[in-house]
């Protein structure tokens, strides 16, 4: 089983940067990664996938502005955040997720919140 730990989660003012960091307890490297959040009274929603291929695939609400990548060596994946808008302020989960004999396998971490506000 694979723990996900996030951090880098803060209070940014429109506009600002946030980089976080999510780090597994085991080797993600045949994991497909993904950052998603949920707004209050929001569901969640996928905002980032970077499967283990390396592809990557954004929300149309965040494109242009964040940038996932992974780091198989250190089990990490981040996710850079630029030109952040309020309705950016979530709780953002990570997620690792892959295909078994046995059916999908799906890992979240607790979240960490980002708050963007003036």
């Amino acid at each position: 089983q694979v723990q996900l730990v996030e951090s880098g989660g803060g209070l940014v003012q429109p506009g600002g940067s946030l980089r976080l960091s999510c780090t597994a307890s085991d080797r993600i490297s045949i994991y497909n990664m993904g950052w998603f959040r949920q707004a209050p009274g929001e569901q969640r929603e996928s905002v980032a996938v970077i499967t283990s291929g390396g592809d990557t695939n954004y929300a149309d609400s965040v494109k242009g502005r964040f940038t996932i990548s992974r780091d198989d060596a250190k089990n990490m994946v981040f996710l850079q955040m630029d030109s952040l808008k309020p309705e950016d302020t979530a709780v953002y989960y990570c997620k690792a997720s892959r295909s078994s004999w046995s059916g999908p396998m799906n890992y979240w971490g607790k979240g960490t919140l980002v708050t963007v506000s003036s």
